[in-house]
């Protein structure tokens, strides 16, 4: 039936037009932003959950920057450890050379002691990243440790997770800088006190609040205690130089215990940077999959729409061309 008040064929035509049109304008929305989910409108659940796993790695990204920072200090002290270590061993030779020696003698290895005492300090000093140093300290409780001497841990962020709740919860690494540290300025104890300065008694090599600094030429068995960052062999009998090579036998393993401790830590750091990596690389591949377009499929779709809007348009001409013709009978 034709009509000249209704045209239902290109109605019909302009409908399935538009319909095609808003189909093509989403479909080079896609291709342009590479995205199938590009805002909430497109898919509320799934944009959410993209937005949510792409800060949450942004987060990672931070935490795997915290982890080379803490990389880069914990190879720092244990470079300068391994250094102390080797000159702490050069004052135990120098010590077992000393015994039986003159006192003309124990004068001169007393200048190459000093010279390595001077070094170790150096060493613990300059064992610094990024302004912090574990090795030489001033444990003050105004810069947040627990008490005068005793050192706080230190913290390293290792990651960044979400509970069941979707609560944020940050895990740490734990350095125990005040069993690694050699010097310590506002220690007023043996115990206290770093590896290399803590006064150690002479029978056992442990650092003990109750040795008393040992006297050259005066065996007190019970209380005589040495310290490898200030011994000294002038003067002194080869007895007490043999108790001085107990100490820096025992300073020498706590130092190793020490290392190994800062070893340790390396080694767990690069792990979690490489399961960092390995998650970030996870969690993007898991967002892709919920909001990116299939370009091979988008374009396909694309030429498909085009050739539609072109049959579209044909047929609302053609519509429109048939009621321009029944128009046409009432003018002639």
């Amino acid at each position: 039936m034709s009509s000249i008040m209704t045209n239902a064929s290109a109605m019909t035509a302009l409908q399935t037009l538009s319909a095609t049109n808003k189909s093509l304008e989403a479909t080079q929305n896609r291709i342009s932003t590479g995205y199938r989910v590009s805002e909430a409108k497109d898919n509320a659940a799934y944009w959410s959950i993209a937005t949510t796993m792409r800060s949450d790695n942004k987060a990672l990204s931070v935490v795997q920057d915290s982890l080379g920072l803490g990389a880069s200090k914990v190879d720092t002290a244990y470079t300068a450890m391994n250094k102390i270590m080797e000159r702490v061993d050069e004052i135990k030779v120098k010590l077992v050379a000393s015994v039986g020696a003159s006192e003309e003698n124990k004068g001169k290895i007393q200048s190459e002691i000093q010279a390595l005492q001077l070094q170790l300090k150096s060493f613990a000093d300059s064992a610094s990243f990024s302004g912090t140093n574990w090795l030489s300290v001033n444990s003050t409780v105004a810069s947040g440790n627990p008490s005068a001497g005793t050192h706080a841990n230190a913290e390293i962020v290792s990651s960044f997770t979400r509970d069941n709740a979707g609560n944020v919860v940050l895990s740490k690494i734990n350095i125990n800088v005040q069993s690694i540290k050699l010097y310590d300025a506002a220690a007023t104890t043996a115990e206290t006190r770093g590896i290399v300065e803590g006064l150690r008694l002479a029978s056992t090599g442990v650092r003990e609040d109750t040795a008393v600094q040992g006297v050259a030429g005066t065996l007190t068995p019970a209380t005589d205690g040495y310290s490898v960052s200030t011994l000294t062999v002038v003067g002194f009998t080869d007895t007490q130089i043999t108790q001085m090579i107990t100490v820096a036998d025992q300073t020498l393993a706590e130092i190793a215990d020490a290392a190994t401790m800062l070893g340790a830590a390396k080694k767990q750091i690069d792990l979690q940077k490489e399961f960092t990596t390995s998650l970030m690389d996870s969690i993007e591949r898991g967002v892709g999959q919920l909001v990116d377009a299939d370009m091979n499929k988008e374009s396909t779709r694309l030429q498909a729409l085009q050739v539609q809007q072109q049959l579209g348009i044909q047929s609302l001409q053609i519509a429109n061309g048939n009621a321009q013709s029944i128009l046409s009978l009432f003018r002639s």
